[in-house]
């Protein structure tokens, strides 16, 4: 069996990432290559798209949302994702014993224990039947049925066990944070039913063309479902395997295309939550254990961060309109003026009026 080292494990997860070289593919396709990207603060995305494609406007993945070709809502690891509203249909079914497991947190359970949730569903498809709503304003109509609840996590109660997509607004460029978030009936938003079964090997195979070779572990840590290591072993004969320098199974699409460890990769700047930096339990092939621990406080929070020769190199962030830039590790000349200019250009594209400036922390 074949060992791969974490070169060859990073250069081909950059590979498939799309981050070795910006691409000519539609935001669309893109996003759907990706299976579903992490958005949830409204600007992320748009991030994201702009660090993997040659060419990126901020119009397009907001017009994408307001034709409903894409769909913002709680899928993989439940929390707020986009993705293509014919793969939406069957993701959120897959992913869903996760999200419905919400309920169990302490913080569901308070407000919701005693209330029957099946009528707490059926009164959340009714409400939305033919309309949106904004959170608290499903919370209210669903507080006059269910009194003395706190309204807000009834609205999101129903949210974890429907199908609900987010308002096309809620995604604009400029939100920096999820306030006000209007809800509606994934099905008659995407105008078609969700798929009645979950479709786990389908998410297997969408997972590892984007992500892989990948563990059982990774595939598990990404969708955030458990139980998949029968569907994996089932799928065996069909796919690769290989093992890591730690000697855990990877497996793989027969057909897809492994890089060259020596691969020359730019610098890339990456926004919060990025497919990149959270598609596998063990993310060695992109950031080191000692500089996760770094952020591990921070993590719920989102981190940007940036990529020196294909691996996390520190942190930045945006300051009004300047792109702060924190290394955790010394940088050559070369490497500094490659991290400059890329901040530059990423400065382009958050302050499109100009007036910025790039500072990198000593």
């Amino acid at each position: 069996m074949t060992e791969l080292s974490l070169r060859e494990l990073n250069r081909t997860l950059l590979m498939r990432q799309m981050l070795v070289e910006r691409v000519s593919m539609t935001p669309l396709e893109l996003v759907r290559h990706l299976v579903a990207v992490q958005g949830q603060e409204p600007n992320w995305p748009y991030v994201g798209l702009w660090a993997r494609l040659a060419e990126f406007g901020h119009d397009e993945l907001a017009r994408l949302l307001e034709e409903r070709k894409l769909v913002r809502s709680t899928m993989i690891r439940r929390t707020v994702h986009l993705a293509a509203a014919e793969d939406f249909r069957w993701l959120r079914p897959t992913v869903q014993p996760a999200v419905t497991a919400a309920l169990q947190t302490p913080y569901f359970r308070q407000e919701i224990d005693g209330v029957d949730r099946d009528a707490l569903a059926a009164a959340g498809l009714e409400l939305l039947a033919g309309r949106t709503l904004t959170r608290g304003e499903l919370g209210l109509f669903l507080a006059e049925r269910f009194p003395d609840r706190h309204t807000r996590r009834l609205a999101e109660a129903v949210e974890v066990m429907v199908p609900l997509a987010h308002g096309h607004e809620t995604g604009a460029w400029g939100r920096w944070r999820n306030r006000h978030v209007t809800v509606g009936l994934a099905a008659e938003w995407i105008g078609a039913p969700m798929a009645e079964q979950p479709q786990r090997e389908t998410l297997i195979l969408r997972y590892l063309a984007g992500f892989g070779p990948a563990s059982v572990a990774d595939i598990q840590a990404w969708a955030g479902i458990t139980r998949l290591a029968g569907v994996v072993d089932g799928m065996r004969s069909d796919l690769r395997v290989f093992r890591d320098d730690r000697g855990k199974e990877l497996f793989d699409l027969p057909d897809a295309p492994l890089a060259d460890p020596n691969l020359p990769v730019p610098v890339r700047f990456l926004p919060a939550f990025d497919n990149s930096l959270l598609g596998h339990k063990d993310r060695r092939r992109v950031i080191s254990d000692e500089d996760r621990s770094r952020i591990a406080k921070e993590a719920s929070a989102g981190v940007p961060m940036y990529l020196v020769d294909g691996f996390v190199h520190g942190r930045w962030a945006l300051d009004d309109t300047t792109v702060r830039i924190s290394p955790w590790h010394p940088l050559s000349p070369a490497a500094e003026e490659a991290v400059r200019a890329e901040a530059e250009h990423l400065l382009t594209f958050l302050t499109p009026v100009g007036g910025g400036k790039v500072v990198i922390d000593a």
